[in-house]
């Protein structure tokens, strides 16, 4: 997943690092070599800690069969509810105020200057991430910030998994203001009740996640 918004001027080792972590996150789909080759180019460019981390997941993929690297893409993130790539499940759930948080990420990219991607969700986190490093890097780390708690509880379940993906979320992380004592309250809570759940007065079309992607078994 890349391409989707042109870059603009004003690259930091930020953007550097979130444009790397979304080629990273993207579906090792045909483009995968393309993507790796430029973050290949990227990691000579941004801070230590953050290059170890994301070159491991690099070297994870340089080095794992394509086919093979997408199914278990598929199994982390498509098919596991706790590491799910939609960060407005974590906050809104399966419930109908999903749909607006949706909004005001697409909201967000218009006031930009840029139409959210039509192939995939605004709160995607490849997509944010992209966004946020080739676009608009205030509003985009205001989005990542305000969905700290997230992308702490994506952190926490990849690791529990022992996923090599862990390492590129934790780079993100590592681009934010710390925690406060309010989100690792809220981190808390969320591990365990689980994300909002709504099963009275819903529309007949509801957002669910994770969606089932085309072709997986």
């Amino acid at each position: 997943m890349t391409g989707l918004f042109r870059r603009r001027r004003g690259t930091t080792r930020d953007r550097l690092v979130w444009h790397a972590a979304a080629l990273l996150l993207a579906y090792p789909d045909d483009g995968r070599d393309e993507r790796l080759h430029v973050v290949a180019d990227i990691l000579g460019h941004v801070p230590s800690d953050s290059g170890r981390l994301l070159a491991e997941v690099h070297r994870f993929l340089c080095g794992t069969d394509p086919y093979v690297a997408a199914a278990q893409y598929v199994e982390t993130f498509d098919l596991r509810r706790r590491t799910t790539l939609y960060l407005t499940y974590w906050t809104a759930g399966n419930t109908r105020n999903r749909g607006r948080e949706i909004l005001a990420f697409a909201d967000t990219y218009r006031r930009a200057g840029v139409e959210p991607p039509k192939d995939e969700s605004a709160d995607h986190l490849t997509v944010v991430l992209e966004f946020a490093a080739l676009v608009d890097a205030a509003a985009g780390a205001g989005l990542l910030s305000a969905h700290r708690v997230p992308l702490d509880m994506l952190h926490e379940a990849l690791g529990e998994t022992g996923s090599p993906y862990a390492g590129v979320v934790a780079a993100v992380c590592g681009t934010l203001p710390p925690a406060s004592d309010r989100d690792v309250a809220r981190a808390r809570q969320l591990a365990a009740a689980g994300p909002p759940a709504e099963t009275v007065g819903l529309e007949p079309f509801t957002l669910t996640v994770p969606p089932r992607r085309e072709g997986a078994t």
